[in-house]
């Protein structure tokens, strides 16, 4: 007999499973959907009566190109938008800034001040969509843009819906996309927080992030693991700035990964539940359910595309997108198909959004809440996830907190190394990747990507300057000001932030200012 495969979280998995397999106490494990511990889904119709919300991840050039193609996602049915930046943005960086040469629009779209904000969401309704902002240092400012353009166009706070990443913790761990050193950030987390329960009250305020970490190379176990300690971090730091947790936790949102290997990724997704119902109620007494319900958006995974065969990537995104579904999850995004060549065709983007859309209206996973609930196999990689992924989270609390675990490199070398292995794995065609290392051809079909246009760096700098000749630059002054003084004391720096902006400022120049105050992390830094 064949030795047994592991799973990606590194336990076995059996050839057959029993009854035997199940958990003795797996009716308290489970409860029914809509109920604590939420193992079944957080609502207790699930699909039953909605569909997942169906999003599409884009931006990329300027402000009027992404607007176009958000256009076109909504006239083919999307349901919610994401927004991708570009780094400059993401680093706090104006399009002019000589650190920003060479990245302008590339990766996602140039959002330098509350204009490029408008032509972004131009004709787009926006108490009628709901937004998802792939943003962390500097997600507060793109949030009050967003709320400003909404305010300009008669919408209130009060009437938006949306998600801002917002989650620092993990740009240290994984990704690399932070400003200020954590004590500073966690704060602005908290006064996004404090904010928005004003403010924005709809508003998800941070989407906890294990998404990045898988694509780092992390397994389905660290995944949720590294990522459900960080959301215990956010959890501290609020209730450090005198929040109630039934106040902010209702609004707290997850963001996961859904790779190829289904019955793990559905078990993923199962565990993690469990465990962040248990955690809110247990350690934080939360009393109000939805504090307790872990909501999470889910993309499938982009490691895992490939240049070879591109269209093979079709199958791998249905896949991925069966087992978030089957997972419960509350919105999906399905890359596209050439997502591993360059940035996403019209034509591409319409596909992946296709598939969301066959598995919602073609299958029968809408007719029924949990399909594998009491499975033998499921249930049993729920169970085991669920203890390997606590014990990691007790291995990061032994540090003292995420911060010091983050300091001492713990969580950047556990993933490092789950990264190395499978890289191994592929390498010696242990691990086969269709396509890469086996059922290869000779040579693949002439593919056009889509190009980004390499004159955007100037005309976002004619943009600036122009903004800057226009605009009353003692009343940008004053308020960049204000936003110094409460940086350096203690009040919420949202409430100046939204009024810097509204005069004008730039994303560069508020996140200047804060740079000023707070300082700049350096990986060497001591937390």
């Amino acid at each position: 007999m064949s030795e047994p495969r592991s799973s990606e979280s590194g336990f076995p998995i059996k050839g057959v499973y029993t009854q035997a397999d199940l958990p003795e106490d797996l009716p308290d494990r489970l409860g029914g959907p809509g109920e604590f511990p939420y193992t079944r889904g957080v609502y207790s119709t699930m699909y039953t009566s909605r569909p997942w919300t169906m999003r599409q991840y884009a931006g990329f050039g300027t402000a009027t190109e992404s607007n176009a193609r958000y256009h076109q996602l909504l006239r083919a049915g999307t349901m919610g938008l994401s927004v991708a930046f570009d780094l400059p943005t993401q680093m706090g960086y104006d399009s002019d800034d000589p650190i920003a040469h060479g990245e302008v629009g590339k990766v996602g779209v140039a959002i330098d001040s509350i204009e490029d904000m408008r032509l972004l969401f131009a004709g787009i309704p926006l108490d009628k969509v709901s937004t998802s902002m792939t943003i962390n240092a500097p997600g507060s400012v793109l949030l009050l843009l967003y709320q400003l353009v909404a305010e300009e166009a008669g919408v209130p706070g009060t009437a938006l819906n949306g998600t801002i990443q917002n989650d620092i913790l993990k740009e240290y761990i994984a990704r690399g996309t932070y400003i200020f050193p954590p004590k500073p950030s966690l704060r602005l987390v908290a006064d996004t927080f404090a904010y928005c329960r004003v403010e924005v009250p709809k508003w998800n305020t941070i989407s906890i992030s294990g998404y990045h970490m898988a694509e780092a190379g992390a397994t389905p176990a660290q995944e949720i693991a590294f990522t459900l300690a960080n959301g215990i971090e956010y959890v501290r730091a609020a209730l450090a700035a005198g929040l109630a947790v039934d106040d902010f936790a209702p609004r707290l949102s997850f963001f996961f990964v859904a790779r190829t290997t289904l019955l793990e990724e559905v078990a993923k997704f199962r565990a993690a539940r469990r465990i962040w119902a248990r955690l809110m109620r247990d350690e934080f007494g939360a009393k109000n359910p939805k504090s307790m319900m872990l909501r999470f958006h889910t993309q499938t995974a982009g490691v895992q595309l490939t240049a070879q065969q591109p269209e093979v990537n079709l199958v791998r995104v249905a896949i991925q997108g069966l087992g978030a579904v089957l997972g419960g999850t509350q919105s999906l995004h399905t890359n596209s198909f050439d997502e591993a060549i360059a940035l996403p065709t019209e034509k591409a983007a319409r596909l992946a959004l296709r598939t969301q859309q066959v598995l919602a209206y073609e299958t029968d996973l809408t007719a029924t809440v949990d399909p594998f609930a009491g499975s033998y196999v499921v249930e049993a990689m729920t169970a085991e996830i669920e203890a390997a992924a606590v014990e990691l989270m007790e291995r990061v609390a032994d540090h003292g907190s995420v911060v010091d675990a983050i300091e001492a490199g713990f969580q950047k070398r556990e993933i490092e190394q789950s990264a190395y292995r499978i890289a191994q794995e592929i390498d010696s065609g242990e691990r086969v990747v269709v396509g890469l290392n086996r059922f290869t051809v000779d040579a693949d079909e002439p593919y056009e990507p889509l190009r980004v246009d390499p004159t955007i760096e100037a005309a976002q700098a004619e943009r600036l300057a122009k903004l800057r000749v226009e605009r009353d630059d003692a009343a940008v002054e004053r308020a960049l000001g204000e936003l110094r003084a409460a940086a350096e004391g203690t009040a919420n720096v949202l409430h100046p932030m939204k009024e810097a902006l509204r005069s004008r400022a730039t994303v560069g120049e508020v996140c200047g200012t804060l740079r000023q105050v707070w300082g700049t992390y350096r990986p060497s830094d001591r937390f």
